[in-house]
């Protein structure tokens, strides 16, 4: 069975800036100058901290699971004051500070794209003008 499909993200901020703007967060930072750049660098923040939050969301979910497993199989002393009592409030805390990282990083994207639309990604290097050949410059003359 594959599980890919159903597994999410490991870094849901990563991956919510690469598909709103088409680059990585850290690419981000080699693209601007000025206020775009502190845009820029306000989107790659607000994404790692999503990574971050959900990474410690998933850790506890997945410790939780591990527990109820055990407890389930026999393998473990089940407490008498609730097997989750404490992490099920430590995955509700994490739930919500996730479910509010989602939002600030959406407000960061676009506010982002506001800002940076019509705009080039990128300083273009300077172009270097050909010089005219030998026979242009004779025509001319």
């Amino acid at each position: 069975m594959d599980t890919s499909a159903t597994q999410p993200s490991a870094a849901p901020g990563s991956q919510m800036v690469q598909q709103a703007i088409g680059k990585s967060p850290s690419e981000l930072r080699f693209l601007h100058e000025g206020t775009e750049l502190a845009l820029a660098f306000l989107v790659t923040r607000a994404a790692r901290h999503l990574d971050d939050v959900h990474r410690q969301f998933t850790d506890a979910a997945q410790q939780a699971a591990t527990t109820l497993t055990r407890a389930v199989a026999g393998t473990t002393s089940i407490n008498s004051l609730g097997v989750l009592q404490h992490s099920a409030t430590q995955i509700d805390i994490l739930a919500a500070r996730r479910a509010d990282a989602v939002n600030r990083l959406g407000e960061a994207i676009t506010t982002y794209r506001q800002v940076t639309a019509d705009k080039p990604t990128a300083t273009p290097p300077p172009r270097a003008t050909p010089a005219p050949s030998t026979a242009a410059r004779r025509t001319r003359q």
